[in-house]
């Protein structure tokens, strides 16, 4: 079906409070619907999602909440374990949060009477984004405003540190590439670490600032994305150190970039929220103009999902999503 480049949102769910981050489970977890996770102002939900664009037998879309985790302090940015499995006996959900108290939070549950969670230490300032090892799930990074990346192992204990020259916005760490760690600075430098001799081997330049946010294109190992100031950029590793491609986007500036998960050329970038609305914007790669404009009030967060060309968007006492083509 043809789409306008402007619609509204496919889906909605209603949630019981703001949403400041959202994340669907980028792996794989033995079950036939998608993870997702949302954090509002004190809890983590975890739910499952099934889209009739995967089965024609579901209308429009299924959401069900597993579990509301007491969190207890604003949820900045989750990431999800690939130890997470639901076709486990019994299950596993294992998820890190990052929050306004600069402190990381490892939650461990079974979904039924079994729900730890530990506390790491060590960030000295606001915590900007988290990720877990992708192939183990034994380690998570993370970057904050104090200047830093810290690897830690899962019990918090830190396994390495990694000092940077501006407050750190954005951590990936590659499937394919598990020795190596992308770290993307504000001053907008992109650097990729040697997790085994702790060394930087590539640094890539944005030659504007602030970046905000970039990301690590999981069907392509040599794209990487980002967005600084207005503009979003692409980067071919084997190139240049400097953007192969650059537009200008979002009128005040631009806050966060998402590479699809199905698609190389397929990604999404989000503006500041203004006094009313934030804008979403899909965009391919083939395209001069965007594919697809949403916008959702005051939203925050932003996240693909695993199999199809749709991402969603919290808000207040919502979660946004939007399908778009391949």
């Amino acid at each position: 079906m043809k789409q306008d480049s402007t619609r509204n949102t496919a889906y909605t769910v209603d949630c019981e409070d703001y949403v400041h981050v959202v994340k669907f489970n980028p792996f794989d977890s033995g079950d036939a619907c998608s993870l997702i996770a949302y954090g509002g102002n004190n809890y983590v939900v975890i739910g499952t999602c099934r889209f009739q664009e995967e089965d024609a037998e579901v209308e429009g879309m299924q959401y069900k909440a597993l579990r509301t985790f007491h969190h207890g302090i604003r949820v900045d940015a989750i990431a999800w374990s690939p130890e997470t499995r639901l076709d486990a006996l019994p299950p596993q959900i294992r998820f890190c949060t990052a929050a306004s108290d600069r402190k990381l939070r490892l939650f461990t549950s079974d979904l039924q009477d079994k729900n730890e969670f530990k506390t790491f230490d060590g960030h000295s300032d606001y915590i900007n984004d988290l990720v877990f090892a992708p192939k183990e799930g034994q380690e998570v990074a993370s970057v904050s405003d104090d200047h830093t990346c810290r690897v830690w192992d899962l019990e918090g204990n830190e396994k390495a540190h990694f000092v940077l020259r501006s407050p750190g916005m954005s951590v990936c760490w590659h499937p394919e590439e598990a020795f190596k760690l992308m770290v993307a600075e504000k001053n907008g430098t992109i650097r990729f670490y040697d997790l085994i001799t702790q060394q930087a081997i590539l640094s890539l330049e944005c030659e504007q600032t602030p970046l905000m946010s970039a990301d690590w294109c999981l069907k392509n190992t040599l794209k990487i994305g980002a967005v600084a100031g207005s503009d979003w950029l692409i980067w071919d590793i084997t190139h240049s150190s400097y953007p192969q491609d650059k537009r200008p986007v979002h009128v005040d500036r631009a806050r966060l970039f998402r590479w699809s998960q199905v698609n190389e050329n397929l990604f999404a970038t989000t503006g500041y929220p203004g006094k009313t609305t934030s804008q979403l914007l899909v965009h391919h790669l083939g395209h001069p103009q965007p594919i697809l404009t949403g916008t959702a009030a005051v939203g925050s967060g932003l996240t693909w999902h695993r199999n199809l060309p749709l991402c969603a968007v919290g808000g207040d006492h919502k979660i946004f999503f939007w399908v778009t083509e391949m």
